[in-house]
């Protein structure tokens, strides 16, 4: 790629920040009505769960989710890498096991080089390859914006499905990567990103989160979301909503990538995450935190960690230990109004 080839100049957001705000998917998804749901479908959408399962056995099920997205950062190899962990994300989430994939892609052959792509599906390929799967084909079609992602199919016991859905009152919630990469994506896309902080970001987004799934299912966790798109407080207020409880968060626990908090004072912030922090306001009581905190805690990430919620945390923090994986305790849940968040203490930085 030469130096005047910047693939995130052909994107008009950043990664997750992309998709559709929560407020706009909700008011698309209610106009199509109920749909019949056959008693094999375990998890379908009702929940805004991260993948849908289908049984098909007494001890085996299917998790099935896709994801794709413009170019998030301008190393073709590490696009197709961050778009391929943030994919089989989905399936770790669930508890599952990925068993393959398939490639989804869209490139503008008038504009960009077929040898890009050629490193972006390179950089997919090598990732599946770390899951232990294969990439077993997929689509393309040309386009203007060029898009990148995977249809992620894998495995999961029935009865140890992690849902968003399943959350107690009690619970503690730990988070299992850092957030800011909404941030940095969005200074790599202005060009205000110095090559330290954006290789900070690429190794967070290109980390698979199944170490992170191993642990939630060895200790025997209740629920689970991986946090994307809609941010730390949108995923979690999902998670509150479908399971009827409260929550307070300690934003002083949450953990940053070096360097997004001072983006994020700077005023550098991703649309998505402007209407993540839209959606979830009216369900959240802030302290006293000024707009560049609420924006952090609401910034679209994109192959973010995993958000688990815990009566165990104990048992949850050992089996992440014994894998090297690192977590932060941010919170708690609560018998309370449902989707409700209480955040107390600052951002740190």
């Amino acid at each position: 790629m030469t130096d005047r080839t910047r693939l995130t100049s052909f994107s008009h957001g950043a990664g997750c920040a992309c998709k559709l705000g929560p407020s706009q998917l909700h008011e698309v998804l209610t106009t199509l009505g109920p749909l019949p749901i056959p008693a094999e479908l375990l998890v379908g959408s009702e929940t805004g769960d991260d993948a849908a399962v289908y049984r098909l056995s007494r001890d085996q099920a299917l998790v099935a989710t896709l994801d794709f997205f413009t170019p998030i950062v301008d190393d073709a190899y590490d696009w197709g890498r961050i778009a391929a962990t943030n994919a089989l994300s989905d399936v770790y989430a669930m508890g599952g096991r990925p068993i393959f994939a398939l490639n989804i892609v869209a490139w503008p052959v008038d504009d960009l080089p077929l040898e890009l792509l050629g490193d972006v599906l390179r950089g997919g390929r090598d990732v599946a390859a770390a899951a232990g799967i294969p990439v077993a084909g997929g689509h393309s079609i040309t386009d203007p914006e060029p898009k990148y992602g995977m249809v992620a199919l894998g495995l999961v016991h029935p009865d140890r499905i992690a849902r968003n859905s399943r959350v107690p009152a009690g619970a503690t919630l730990i988070l299992t990567k850092p957030l800011g990469l909404g941030m940095i994506s969005t200074a790599i896309k202005q060009g205000l990103a110095s090559s330290e902080l954006t290789r900070s970001a690429v190794d967070v987004m290109t980390t698979l989160n199944r170490e992170a799934s191993q642990a939630l299912l060895e200790s025997g966790a209740e629920a689970a979301t991986d946090v994307t798109g809609f941010g730390l407080l949108g995923h979690l207020y999902e998670m509150l909503e479908a399971s009827g409880v409260s929550a307070r968060i300690d934003a002083a626990a949450v953990p940053f990538i070096p360097g997004s908090v001072a983006l994020a004072r700077e005023g550098v912030a991703a649309g998505g995450t402007r209407r993540n922090l839209e959606y979830v306001d009216p369900h959240v009581e802030w302290g006293d935190l000024d707009e560049p905190q609420r924006l952090l805690l609401a910034d679209a990430q994109t192959s973010g960690g995993l958000l688990v919620a815990t009566t165990r945390p104990d048992d949850l923090v050992a089996a992440l230990d014994r894998r090297g994986q690192m977590h932060a305790i941010v919170g708690v849940t609560e018998a309370g109004t449902p989707g409700l968040i209480s955040v107390s203490g600052h951002v740190d930085g």
